[in-house]
């Protein structure tokens, strides 16, 4: 193992660029190389010292993007001359961030990798006051891909409808429409469900209605990826109880 070589992943959080752990900053601020993806906020790099190589390796939905085994080459890359090399990913980077990944990757070539955990989107959906669990509503959680590898949806939604728990969709915009026909298939059709789009952030935008109603929602309120889908009655209890 090259001693000087390391890698550390960290969570970037939600969007708020105050929304990440000190711990994080510190290691920000000692970079040789921070490698950073779309989702993170940009602010974040200020903290970086004024020699630090700043690289670009994001993947926008939908859109062109850096194959992940380029970034894996940077990572060795960069790393090999005793850097330290800072994955910044959006949310938190073992939680579809593909985290463990790259630390595995990086463990292999002789590079020592470490894992900073972010404050993951899920959790910023609380600032629209949206709790995930409630007592005596809802005593767990389903997190749920909306988009498998092959692009196809997670059979995991069927299972999850059937529970009276919170669900959480991630990377799901895309396939809304079959996630709701899933989920009338289901008989879930009136349930009630949120759609929350750069939670955290300035211009949040949230809708909530049932589940039937979510692409006209949607469309009404221009919300597209990255967005989550929020599926249970935790989604309306601000409304319910509301004095």
């Amino acid at each position: 193992m090259n001693s000087g070589a390391e890698l550390t992943i960290i969570g970037a959080g939600p969007g708020d660029p105050e929304l990440i752990t000190l711990k994080a900053v510190n290691i920000l601020k000692k970079a040789d190389v921070i490698l950073y993806d779309n989702l993170i906020n940009r602010v974040l790099l200020n903290h970086a010292k004024d020699d630090c190589e700043k690289i670009y390796v994001g993947k926008p939905p939908y859109k062109e993007y850096t194959p992940q085994e380029r970034i894996h080459e940077l990572i060795k890359e960069k790393a090999i001359n005793n850097k330290l090399v800072v994955r910044l990913k959006g949310g938190d980077p073992f939680i579809f961030g593909r985290g463990m990944e790259e630390i595995i990757f990086a463990r292999q070539n002789g590079i020592k990798a470490n894992y900073i955990p972010g404050i993951t989107s899920m959790l910023a959906v609380g600032m629209s006051d949206i709790t995930l669990t409630h007592r005596g509503i809802s005593e767990g959680i389903w997190i749920i891909t909306g988009t498998k590898k092959d692009g196809s949806l997670s059979k995991d939604i069927q299972l999850a409808m059937q529970s009276n728990t919170t669900v959480v969709i991630y990377m799901g915009m895309k396939n809304l429409p079959a996630i709701v026909n899933e989920c009338i298939k289901c008989g879930k059709g009136e349930t009630p469900a949120a759609l929350i789009q750069h939670a955290s952030l300035p211009h949040m935008k949230i809708t909530k209605g049932c589940i039937k109603d979510l692409e006209s929602l949607a469309k009404e309120r221009e919300i597209s990826h990255p967005a989550l889908i929020v599926i249970g009655e935790v989604t309306k209890i601000e409304t319910q109880f509301a004095v």
